[in-house]
C-alpha cells in the first residue's frame, strides 16, 4: 500500500482557531488580543518583580509595583480614591493592603486623618527606589525598543487600541451586570400573575 502525498494543487489546511469564545472571524480576533493581554500582563509582571528586586531588597507583585510608580507620578500625594481611579480599579481593600505593605517596607508614607483626607506619598528611599528602577528601566528595556525599527508608532498606536478596549470592556461589563444571574445557576424563570383569588 502506497503512501499518499499531498499534491501542491491542494490547498494546506489552516489551522482551525475556532472555540467557543471565538466562533467567528471578529470573536477570533477579540479572543487573541485577549490572550495576547493575559499573556503580557504576566510578562510585564514577572519584568515589574525582577527590575524592583534588582535595585531594592523588597519583594512586591505586579500590582504592588504599580501602585509605588503611581504615587511617585509628578512627585504629589495620592488618596486611595485616587490611586484606584489610576489603575482603573475597584478592589479598595486589596488596595490598601498592598498600600500597608509598602509603608513596611520603608517606600511609601501615609500622611492625614478621616477627616482631612488620608494621603500617600514616597519616601526619601522610596524615590530613590523608583529613581534606580527607572535606570534599569532604561538599560534593559527601552534601549532594545528604541532599536526596533517602527516599533515606537506600533507602541503609541497599541496604547491607542487598548484605551479603547478599556472603555468598550467597561460598558460591556456594565452591561453584564444588568443580566446577572442569581447565585446558584440558571436564571429564575418569569413568575405568571393570575388574575384570580390567591
Amino acid at each position: 500500500m502506497t503512501r499518499r502525498t499531498p499534491s501542491a494543487e491542494q490547498p494546506k489546511k489552516m489551522l482551525d482557531r475556532s472555540w467557543h469564545l471565538a466562533r467567528t472571524p471578529q470573536e477570533m480576533d477579540v479572543a487573541e488580543l485577549e490572550y495576547a493581554l493575559i499573556r503580557c500582563f504576566e510578562a510585564f509582571g514577572h519584568w515589574q518583580a525582577e527590575c524592583l528586586a534588582s535595585v531594592a531588597d523588597f519583594s512586591a507583585s505586579g500590582p504592588e509595583n504599580a501602585l509605588l510608580h503611581m504615587i511617585r507620578m509628578n512627585d504629589r500625594p495620592k488618596s486611595v480614591r485616587d490611586l484606584a481611579h489610576m489603575a482603573n480599579r475597584q478592589d479598595i481593600p486589596n488596595i490598601q493592603y498592598s498600600l500597608r505593605k509598602l509603608i513596611k517596607g520603608g517606600l511609601v508614607v501615609r500622611s492625614g486623618s478621616g477627616r482631612s483626607g488620608v494621603t500617600y506619598d514616597t519616601t526619601e528611599r522610596g524615590r530613590d527606589v523608583c529613581d534606580r528602577y527607572a535606570d534599569v528601566r532604561a538599560d534593559l528595556l527601552i534601549d532594545p525598543v528604541t532599536r526596533l525599527p517602527d516599533l515606537a508608532e506600533r507602541l503609541r498606536d497599541a496604547a491607542r487600541a487598548l484605551d479603547l478596549m478599556t472603555g468598550i470592556y467597561e460598558h460591556a461589563a456594565r452591561g453584564a451586570a444588568t443580566h446577572r444571574h442569581r447565585p446558584g445557576g440558571a436564571p429564575q424563570a418569569p413568575v405568571k400573575i393570575s388574575q384570580g383569588r390567591i
